[in-house]
């Protein structure tokens, strides 16, 4: 199986999901139908290729799989509650300026174009009333 039918199978789908999140084993599924012959551990190098080459973003959410999204334009990032597992997307340009910022204190050229922050979320807060930390 050539490597360019994988990849392209593997954009379409995370295209396709987008601006979801998809584990490998999810990919997998999802490029079964059109490429009955490939196998799991083809998939998984493939994901790792395009996430290197910087085709596609790889991140830790909290849920101790990794998961896979095409990049969007604009840029996005993840609040993620540590709780309950919900995201909420943040625009790139909320923040932009934390970037600028770290950029201008230790000179670094910022390369990445997302971020995950984890929290808690207003409604596991909520729950969280009266309950000592």
């Amino acid at each position: 199986m050539r490597a360019s039918s994988v990849d392209a199978a593997i954009l379409d789908v995370l295209n396709a999901h987008a601006p979801g999140h998809l584990t490998a084993a999810q990919v997998y599924e999802q490029i079964q139908p059109r490429l009955p012959a490939v196998n799991p551990s083809t998939v998984y190098r493939a994901l790792e290729r395009l996430a290197k080459n910087g085709r596609i973003s790889v991140s830790d959410m909290g849920s101790g799989a990794a998961v896979y999204e095409a990049f969007s334009d604009p840029p996005h990032h993840h609040l993620v509650c540590q709780r309950c597992g919900r995201v909420e997307m943040l625009s790139h340009q909320q923040v932009q300026s934390l970037f600028s910022g770290i950029a201008a204190e230790y000179g670094y050229r910022i390369v990445t174009n997302h971020l995950v922050l984890f929290g808690i979320c207003p409604a596991c807060q909520e729950s969280d009333e009266g309950i000592e930390p």
